[in-house]
């Protein structure tokens, strides 16, 4: 029995690495490690000083967008999950939806909506509150200009008779 229960702790201990990416040294780690521990990347972008950043999103039943950034000698630099109030409180009025995408990455475009009287498209990230609720970042755009207008958090509700109150 000790022994299914510790291959079972370090089945879910490389789970867990391979999500986040918490397996990978800063400074040792390169694309070919990142890839063949967190996958293909939803998005990358190359900078001008050959900096490379990847966007790993892990909706829209997670809560988490991780960012990897590999530095001009192909080493990685960092990985960090922008779907926490830091990542959240970057987001302006006036960005475009490409500077939103570098920033958060990819929203759950399976609830895009857009709101014809009002030109205003509006897109949604699912993360953790800094309390741990379940809860919806929304942008909205002026469609017509492709900028933000602004940005709401929702706490998400658990649908009627699940966790909720009964009458």
């Amino acid at each position: 029995m000790k022994l299914w229960i510790a291959l079972l702790s370090s089945i879910l201990l490389a789970a867990c690495a391979s999500y986040s990416g918490s397996g990978l040294r800063p400074g040792e780690a390169r694309l070919d490690d990142v890839q063949a521990l967190m996958g293909t990347p939803a998005m990358h972008w190359q900078d001008p000083d050959g900096s490379v950043q990847l966007a790993y999103p892990r909706g829209p039943v997670g809560f988490d967008t991780f960012m990897v950034k590999l530095g001009p000698d192909g080493r990685l630099q960092s990985i960090i999950n922008v779907l926490e109030p830091a990542g959240l409180a970057r987001i302006r009025p006036g960005m475009t939806k490409d500077e939103v995408l570098r920033v958060l990455g990819a929203p759950d475009y399976s609830r895009t909506v857009y709101f014809k009287a009002r030109d205003e498209l509006v897109w949604d990230w699912r993360f953790r509150s800094a309390i741990g609720e379940p809860s919806r970042f929304l942008v909205l755009f002026d469609n017509t200009l492709g900028t933000v207008r602004s940005a709401i958090i929702q706490v998400e509700t658990p649908p009627s008779g699940i966790g909720g109150h009964r009458r």
